[in-house]
């Protein structure tokens, strides 16, 4: 008993002990012309929340311990400076970055990312402001080694270095998006760039803090939702701009306020718009594959589909895009609580979009007839941007999410801080068609994740748990995945320690991951063959599933079967994901580095790899997961052998971020072991006739791809270069290069042509321009039922203004995105020829901050 007391003394000593005897270290920052830095982040390390610097540079933080302030300013090098309770008055000089150069908060140990072993990029101020789309896809596509997935402009998800869907992460503020985006990429992701603070992309594998998920990369949102410093008077930002494309008007605001330690935030977004203009282009034709994934199509020049050899008609054009409406509003409240060690406080967002889905049809779907449906009463109400919503499908997106967050900095010799971030969200997705409601896709998630930040001797490193739970249920035409809950519990650690000029990172993680799902599949009788199937239909699904179908369900499984007999079976997934990574960073010589980072990440599959069964009509294919085999037509369910994914990444970057020219060269290799893709199975689906051999052509047939697994490699380089030729001009240069191929030769499909782009900055007296040129090369390494896609060139510029006026600070701008109005096809699209890029677009726009 004498030992166990002295151990809990001891641990309650470690946790609580801190010095009593406080004082106020004042200071200044400068810059390297001796000029103030006004707005750099002082962070006392150990300490929850920072000051900042006022227009002088000035700043007073109180110090309780011997410890070490970092200093940040976007675009200069990070500073740190050991202090101690007896300095009076500290002057820190501040050096300019070469390169962006921003705090990564989803680095967990207060790294820039110019610091980091992976590579990171980050978008953050007027920067990020003037770039930002409805969609994190679009407002990050132009970065080296990042695409999107373009179902539109309102419904694009980032892909990372070809990774895209289950394989990269959307978080916000570190706490998983929990939206369906990954069902299918017709979903659009719910974080709004425009109320960010910053956006940061990590690439490669970051499985060891945020899970399986991860496994390709993470883009995660920060913003001040729940403010994590002390705020002591009333600030805002309000915005309004326009865009002539798509006649869309947006309106934004943010406002901020506090007293004695608590602290209030509020923003909101308003978006509405209507369909966008293009230059003019062919329709695909109507009996053609609609997704360039029939190779017996013919396709034209620009990588879309021309008309077939036995029709002389000239094909059809439009100078638009249907269906690709917007009208959407969000707003998010935040509370705090700050003092010297403890930041409390909870977050409450509130989404409402409606958006159209272009290229989305029910044809050959037993949902051509709307007469017996009832309409929701508010639903024939509704005004939405334009009339293609009276004529198309269109989504109606609503999410309620809470977060919460916990940090306690203790600030003793052992335990630096302990954080807890918590979140709840409840979203809810459906698919509208002429006022009917037709797939409703729900997923209510709750997410944990705690860590200690702690040194050891000379390791500074974070331990932690990590706890997600997911309820995802879709009902109506297009539940073609059933209801499944998802649970992981995890354990993280990642520690560093430097020798010198160099810094070595290790981590680890185990997950541990639960997929349960009632699957629906034909009853097995012992009078049967040895599948049961005699009586059987073809496809595996009761007429009454969890689907929630009805006599005609909308898999195409014709009410004349009643005969046919069908079981519910319980499945479950069990699986332990371990993931692991050594990385460094060698400072070699004043403002250079170099980074490697080799990690391994293990992936279980996510529902719609594994237990999809049905038409995806967004796709206009037929789907089938990793546990279904066909054989002669019949579809049974067999996951018996499911191998985790398992990824092996190799990272190694060099970096130059002093003086006037400055660099990022990343040269990755990503070798996947049971890479999950979905294989064309050469077989078509119709509902009257099931699966057929393609030679039995039906009108309204889709293709049936088959999820499967099999290795594959990932390989490119990036590159981002900039040089300041004078204190007014500035000019950068980027581009990136991706190859992606299984193990037996063939690509992979929709991967992303390379990119190469040149950007030009001009700077002087409050006016800020720049023009970006950016070439699209041609995609010629395809899949065998894809088709060629046409390079393109998009040039970009924008003018931008800073003035004041009765104390308010505003930013004029006005942004001209496809200046010369080229067409360009997206490779990485499932709708690439029916929705191409936007054309020429005058984005007209004011900002204000008070």
């Amino acid at each position: 008993m004498m030992k166990q007391s002295l151990i809990s003394s001891a641990i309650v000593t470690a946790l609580f002990s801190s010095n009593v005897f406080a004082a106020d270290v004042k200071g200044k920052i400068l810059d390297n012309n001796n000029q103030p830095v006004s707005g750099a982040k002082v962070h006392l390390h150990g300490k929850s929340q920072s000051v900042t610097t006022d227009k002088n540079g000035q700043f007073t933080i109180n110090v309780d311990a011997d410890s070490q302030l970092h200093i940040t300013k976007n675009n200069y090098l990070d500073e740190r400076l050991p202090v101690i309770t007896d300095n009076a008055y500290v002057t820190v000089v501040l050096k300019p970055s070469a390169v962006e150069s921003m705090v990564v908060y989803a680095s967990a140990l207060h790294k820039n990312n110019v610091e980091m072993a992976s590579p990171v990029t980050v978008l953050a101020g007027d920067e990020l402001k003037n770039a930002a789309k409805p969609t994190l896809g679009e407002t990050l596509k132009g970065q080296p080694g990042i695409n999107a997935s373009y179902f539109g402009p309102v419904s694009s998800s980032p892909i990372i270095r070809g990774l895209d869907g289950p394989r990269v992460k959307i978080t916000q503020n570190g706490l998983d998006s929990s939206d369906a985006s990954r069902v299918g990429p017709d979903h659009a992701n719910t974080n709004d760039s425009l109320s960010a603070q910053q956006i940061e992309v990590l690439r490669g594998p970051a499985t060891l803090l945020y899970g399986s998920g991860a496994i390709g990369g993470v883009v995660n949102v920060v913003d001040n939702r729940i403010p994590t410093d002390i705020i002591e008077s009333l600030s805002g930002a309000a915005e309004y701009s326009h865009d002539t494309v798509s006649n869309t008007n947006t309106y934004a605001a943010m406002l901020e306020t506090g007293s004695d330690g608590f602290n209030f935030h509020f923003d909101g977004v308003s978006r509405k718009g209507g369909d966008y203009d293009t230059p003019e282009f062919n329709l695909p034709h109507e009996e053609h594959d609609e997704h360039g994934e029939d190779d017996h199509d013919a396709h034209d020049d620009h990588g879309h589909e021309g008309e077939h050899d036995d029709h002389n008609e000239s094909p059809e054009t439009a100078k638009k895009v249907d269906n690709t409406f917007i009208d959407s509003q969000q707003v998010n409240f935040g509370t705090s609580y700050v003092n010297e060690h403890l930041t409390l406080g909870l977050s409450f967002g509130r989404i409402d979009t409606d958006y159209g889905i272009p290229a989305h049809s029910h044809e050959g779907h037993d949902h051509d007839e709307h007469e017996g449906h009832e309409h929701d009463e508010h639903e024939g109400e509704d005004d939405h941007a334009d009339e293609s919503a009276e004529q198309g499908v269109f989504a109606r997106v609503k999410q309620d999410r809470w977060q919460a967050l916990f940090n306690y900095s203790l600030h003793n010799e052992w335990i630096e801080s302990i954080n807890v971030r918590a979140g709840y969200t409840d979203y809810e997705h459906s698919e509208i068609e002429h006022g009917s409601i037709g797939t409703t896709f729900k997923n209510k998630t709750t997410e944990l994740r705690t860590g200690i930040e702690h040194r050891i001797g000379e390791w500074h490193g974070i331990v932690g748990y990590h706890y997600a739970d997911s309820d995802y249920k879709a009902d109506g035409a297009e539940a073609f995945t059933p209801a499944t809950e998802t649970k992981s519990h995890a354990l993280f650690l990642l520690e560093e320690r430097t020798f010198g000029d160099f810094t070595l990172e290790l981590g680890a993680r185990i997950e541990d991951f639960q997929l349960s799902s009632l699957v629906t599949t034909e009853a097995h009788h012992d009078d049967h063959d040895d599948h049961g199937d005699d009586d059987h239909d073809d496809h595996g699904h009761d007429d009454h599933d969890d689907h929630g179908h009805d006599d005609h369900d909308d898999h195409g499984h014709d009410d004349h079967d009643d005969h046919k007999e069908y079981e519910s079976v319980a499945y479950q997934l069990d699986m332990t994901n371990i993931s692991a990574s050594i990385g460094g960073v060698y400072n070699f010589t004043e403002g250079h580095n170099v980074a490697f980072n080799v990690s391994r990440s293990e992936r279980a599959p996510l529902t719609a790899e594994l237990l999809s069964n049905g038409t995806h009509i967004a796709t206009r294919t037929y789907e089938l997961g990793l546990g279904y085999v066909i054989e002669d037509g019949e579809v049974h369910f067999e996951p018996q052998e499911i191998a985790q994914e398992t990824a092996t990444n190799i990272d190694f970057s060099v970096r130059r971020f002093i003086g006037d020219f400055g660099y990022t060269i990343n040269v990755f290799y990503n070798d996947v072991a049971n890479y999950y893709y979905q294989q064309n199975t050469g077989l078509m689906f119709t509902s009257e006739h099931g699966i057929e051999n393609a030679d039995h052509f039906h009108e309204g047939a889709l293709p049936v791809f088959k999820f499967a697994s099999d290795d594959a490699e990932l390989y490119g380089v990036e590159l981002d270069a900039h040089y300041r030729i004078n204190d007014k001009n500035r000019v950068k240069v980027f581009a990136d290069t991706l190859t992606a191929k299984l193990d037996n030769d063939q690509y992979l499909p929709r991967i992303p042509s390379n990119k190469l782009g040149v950007k030009y900055e001009y700077e002087h007296a409050g006016w800020k321009a720049n023009m970006t040129i950016t070439r699209y090369n041609s995609q010629s390494d395809i899949a065998a039922y894809e088709s060629k896609t046409n390079g393109y060139t998009l040039v970009d510029t924008s003018f931008q203004y800073d003035f004041s006026a009765q104390g308010i600070d505003f930013v004029g701008y006005a942004n001209i995105d496809n200046l010369t109005n080229e067409l360009g096809f997206v490779h990485s699209s499932f709708i690439k020829e029916q929705a191409p890029l936007p054309g020429r677009n005058l984005k007209l726009g004011l900002r204000a901050y008070f």
